[in-house]
């Protein structure tokens, strides 16, 4: 399928581990130009994936990085920021540095990279597109990553604020992504069971691949959303079982069904 993206040049921040790596591959497939950072490689990266290493949280560092990006390839296209996470921490029992951390990384960060790369596209005569890869953790409790999901929440209300202010030139949207599986999803879910058991708990069945996540990304970053700016687009297989269908005793409680 070809949309648009061919020779395009695309900075995947985290782009080489996990939901990072599944948008990098896609992008890399549609024949996108993929640079991709991150504070350390990864062990077995895709070759066809430009590597560049950089603390997202340095703004110094980042605009070195995306200068370096527009002296080797001649531009920067698109912006997928996707470098983010928290450790599973209950929120009484952390220090307000470690909140900030967090925020640091999943808000601000993104704030950063999005600047620098907004400097650039403003003066192509394209313009640009950013895609801010945001979580269900942002719209709804995420006890055990409380600082998180606030952050996600941030980056989202960021991303329409942006989106205002940038356009027409420069289209920003976010992904909304619900449970993916990758290579730490036992961290979370348990094993391999218990990440099953997680995933029919979804309508669709299962827990999104990064790929999932990945053609997402493509969408918005392509041509075909040349009219979509300051969106959310949910990325969740339906969504999270509620509670109270567990709860209910009603006979048409709905269950999920899997194929």
């Amino acid at each position: 399928m070809d949309l648009g993206l061919q020779g395009q040049v695309v900075l995947v921040t985290g782009g080489v581990r996990g939901v990072g790596a599944g948008i990098s591959a896609v992008l890399a497939d549609l024949g996108a130009t993929v640079v991709a950072c991150a504070r350390r490689p990864a062990e077995a990266a895709d070759p066809r994936i430009d590597f560049v290493v950089c603390d997202i949280r340095d703004a110094d560092a980042v605009a070195e990085m995306v200068t370096g990006i527009v002296e080797r390839h001649g531009s920067l296209d698109g912006l997928v920021n996707n470098a983010g996470g928290a450790p599973f921490a209950l929120a009484a029992d952390v220090s307000p540095r470690y909140h900030s951390k967090i925020v640091e990384l999943n808000m601000l960060a993104p704030l950063i990279v999005a600047q620098a790369a907004q400097k650039v596209m403003r003066d192509q005569p394209g313009g640009g597109s950013i895609v801010n890869v945001s979580s269900m953790s942002g719209h709804r409790p995420s006890p055990g990553t409380a600082a998180y999901g606030a952050a996600k929440a941030g980056l989202d209300s960021l991303t329409g604020s942006l989106a205002a202010e940038w356009a027409p030139i420069v289209r920003i949207n976010s992904v909304v992504a619900g449970a993916v599986r990758t290579e730490l999803a036992e961290l979370h879910y348990g094993d391999a069971a218990g990440v099953d058991a997680v995933g029919k708990t979804i309508p669709m069945g299962r827990l999104a691949s990064p790929e999932d996540v990945g053609n997402a990304v493509a969408f918005l970053l392509s041509p075909l959303a040349s009219y979509v700016t300051g969106s959310t687009l949910t990325v969740h297989g339906g969504g999270e079982r509620l509670a109270f269908l567990d709860a209910a005793t009603a006979a048409n409680s709905v269950t999920p069904t899997t194929t």
